[in-house]
């Protein structure tokens, strides 16, 4: 059986990985492309490209068979790191707090 605590401290430390590499990547390409795309949508691309391929990967290091409902949690995971890229841990926090 999982341990839930386990999984939700796992999926946290990816989550933090992530908007981590997305803002480092959003610096960069802000500095290249000279700010031509807004900051959001950019973040949003990235988000969703770098969530993708992280599972894509992590999906080929486990030999797990990739199903319909796995890309869907990607994606929605990948908003996740957008919304926490976008607007920090802080709102992300606020939010969890009040699910709970």
């Amino acid at each position: 059986m999982v341990d839930f605590t386990d999984l939700v401290t796992k999926l946290l430390m990816v989550v933090g990985g992530l908007v981590a590499l997305v803002n480092i990547l959003t610096q960069v390409i802000k500095q290249v492309t000279r700010d031509k795309m807004p900051t959001s949508l950019l973040v949003l691309i990235l988000s969703q490209v770098v969530t993708l391929c992280a599972f894509f990967a992590y999906s080929q290091i486990i030999g797990l068979t990739i199903m319909w409902f796995h890309i869907v949690a990607t994606i929605i995971l990948g908003f996740i790191v957008a919304y926490a890229a976008m607007f920090g841990y802080d709102k992300l926090k606020e939010i969890l707090e009040k699910l709970q």
